[in-house]
């Protein structure tokens, strides 16, 4: 059970790395798709663009060094390796911060989106913080769950995608309407499933 688990977290990351990569900078690299349904106009469209592939280039490697910092064989089989892995996750998430703020004033669905997008944001570098802060001070366990939390809320952009998906096309619902609820339900459901990982742990 625990090895399936294991390729699960290690496959599912490189498949939606996959998926935003082409469909980011092969598929759509002008972002036309994305930019004709949002709701303000963009006053400097070249910037939200630069700043919006910087944030998904820091997303990707984020997705990428994740899995390989919270699986246990790989941990336990070169202790080098986990830590500069965790060191590379660790900076390209506080190096997205400015980017994920500046692209959370143009969010889809206006201001409700972008106080979503916010919060989700402050977690994100909150909890990665903490788990770098607490492995400094050799408290393996705090940092352990708060690397935990991080990188579930490293699968937001996924988990807006699956409740767009459902709520815009088998719902009904607008699509802006839609993106605002994935924004808020992305970093609650992520940070429940973390919880219930975090607690099945202690108690197991």
């Amino acid at each position: 059970m625990k090895k399936a688990i294991g390729i699960i977290v290690l496959i599912l990351p490189i498949m939606w790395v996959l998926h935003t990569f082409s469909k980011n900078f092969m598929i759509d690299p002008a972002f036309e798709k994305f930019i004709s349904r949002k709701d303000l106009i963009l006053t400097d469209q070249s910037l939200w663009i630069f700043m919006i592939r910087i944030h998904i280039s820091l997303a990707i490697i984020s997705l990428l060094t994740g899995p390989l910092g919270v699986i246990k064989r790989i941990r336990v089989k070169s202790i080098k390796f986990h830590r500069w892995n965790g060191r590379l996750y660790v900076l390209s998430i506080i190096l997205n911060f400015i980017p994920g703020v500046y692209v959370s004033f143009f969010a889809t669905g206006g201001w409700p989106s972008t106080i979503g997008f916010l919060i989700l944001n402050t977690l994100w570098f909150g909890t990665t913080i903490l788990g770098y802060w607490y492995i400094k001070r050799q408290k393996v366990t705090l940092h352990s769950q708060w690397i935990i939390r991080s990188f579930f809320l490293s699968f937001a952009n996924m988990t807006i995608y699956i409740i767009v998906a459902i709520a815009h096309n088998a719902l009904n619902f607008s699509y802006g309407n839609a993106y605002t609820i994935a924004v808020w339900l992305c970093w609650t459901l992520n940070l429940l499933i973390a919880e219930f990982i975090i607690r099945k742990r202690a108690f197991s």
